[in-house]
């Protein structure tokens, strides 16, 4: 029978697994998360960007200048980190400060932007945001739409609210009682 010293075999296994999980996360900050940051932050509006990982999803925190068009750089993202993306679901956060009056502006008309999205009257939502502008002396609002969001910048003075929206809501199975 083999007696096994403790101490060299903990020892082994603690610098084996330093080293496996060690070397994936030098990797995937050197090779992946890294190039991807600083082809982001180099989009024209980008403040600063802040790329994650996960099996399923690539979720990219961005902090906008004021003026950036949202849906360009949704798809110079989606471009661009192609090869980091693959098949994997792209998200963007967009973090930064808004001003109450833009979040009030904006919650009286969500019900009407939301019944919009749910029932994919897309059209709906250029006019709610023209609403919104004759009612609010001072408010730029704009939207835009590809296959898989509806982008909506509004910009009160110096204060700007970006909103992303899904337009595919997750895919529900087989009813239960059918």
């Amino acid at each position: 029978m083999i007696k096994w010293r403790l101490l060299p075999f903990l020892a082994t296994v603690a610098v084996s697994a330093a080293l496996l999980f060690g070397g994936w996360y030098a990797y995937q900050q050197t090779a992946v998360e890294r190039p991807l940051s600083k082809a982001v932050q180099a989009l024209p509006g980008v403040s600063s960007a802040q790329p994650s990982l996960s099996q399923d999803v690539v979720t990219v925190k961005l902090t906008l200048n004021g003026g950036a068009d949202l849906r360009t750089i949704y798809e110079q993202i989606s471009r661009q980190g192609a090869s980091v993306i693959g098949s994997r679901k792209l998200v963007l956060q967009v973090d930064g400060p808004t001003s109450p009056k833009l979040e009030e502006i904006w919650s009286s008309q969500l019900f009407t932007i939301a019944e919009a999205m749910e029932n994919r009257e897309y059209s709906r939502i250029p006019d709610a945001l023209a609403a919104m502008q004759k009612s609010h002396e001072g408010l730029r609002a704009k939207s835009s739409m590809d296959q898989a969001n509806v982008y909506v910048t509004l910009e009160y003075g110096t204060d700007t609210k970006y909103v992303i929206m899904p337009r595919a809501g997750e895919t529900m199975g087989v009813w239960p009682n059918a």
